[in-house]
């Protein structure tokens, strides 16, 4: 009998992700990140602090580990919220497509450092009137709709 498992660049599964959006209501802002100069995507491009799920991964710990390895914050899993949903055709490590949890905190332990300074240029607060254009689009949009109560479901690429 032979192995069928397909190698991993032509598996048909949806990569699972998640993103966080930390807002300090109190003080009006949101973390961002910036993706650095040799990012396989959107380099220079700000994000919100975003990464996939390891294999058998609950999307909370993916989302609180994340956080933790970009940033420096932590986040107790029971304290996160779903804020979106990002439903992609396809992204650059994503062939078949992805979908992302975009969760909110809004309580957090620790202060924001750049904790990849090899993937990441900066990590830095924004008013939340004032978040960049030169962002990853579909992020920005999650995180503009939550920020003005829109739509929680958002596909792109269909």
């Amino acid at each position: 009998m032979t192995d069928t498992a397909l190698p991993p660049a032509l598996d048909s599964h949806t990569l699972l992700v998640a993103a966080v959006i930390v807002h300090d209501r109190a003080a009006g802002q949101v973390l961002l990140i910036q993706r650095g100069p040799d990012a396989k995507f959107a380099p220079q491009h700000w994000d919100l602090p975003v990464g996939k799920a390891d294999k058998g991964e609950i999307i909370t710990t993916t989302a609180v580990r994340e956080l933790k390895e970009e940033t420096g914050l932590i986040v107790d899993p029971a304290e996160l919220n779903i804020a979106g949903i990002i439903h992609g055709a396809w992204g650059v490590e994503a062939p078949n497509g992805f979908l992302t949890v975009v969760f909110v905190a809004h309580t957090w332990t620790g202060q924001p450092v750049n904790a990849e300074p090899h993937k990441h240029s900066q990590v830095t607060w924004f008013p939340v009137e004032q978040v960049p254009t030169q962002f990853v689009s579909t992020t920005r949009e999650a995180l503009v709709n939550y920020l003005q109560h829109g739509p929680m479901v958002l596909t792109d690429g269909f």
